[in-house]
């Protein structure tokens, strides 16, 4: 009996750190209206997700995807390189 996973949340951002071995850090930014005055705002969230081939580097832009904890903090991997730096 075959069991349904559930979809898996993906995120699209920009590098800000690859340092670190087989693990980046991606800034996901995304504009939240404020409830009262109704003026947009920008809020920005920061994910650690791993890198197996250590292939992104500062300034890609990649998708991230959800997946099982790797470590402390790391909770997300790398789906794929969207755009290179320039």
């Amino acid at each position: 009996m075959e069991t349904e996973r559930k979809t898996r949340r993906e995120r699209v951002g920009v590098v800000t750190s690859n340092r670190m071995d087989k693990s980046i850090v991606v800034i996901v930014k995304r504009k939240v209206k404020h409830p009262i005055y109704g003026k947009f705002v920008n809020k920005s969230s920061k994910f650690m997700a791993h890198d197996e081939e250590n292939t992104a580097n500062e300034g890609d832009t990649v998708k991230i995807s959800e997946t099982r904890p790797m470590s402390k903090n790391k909770r997300w991997r790398l789906v794929e390189i969207i755009e290179r730096a320039k």
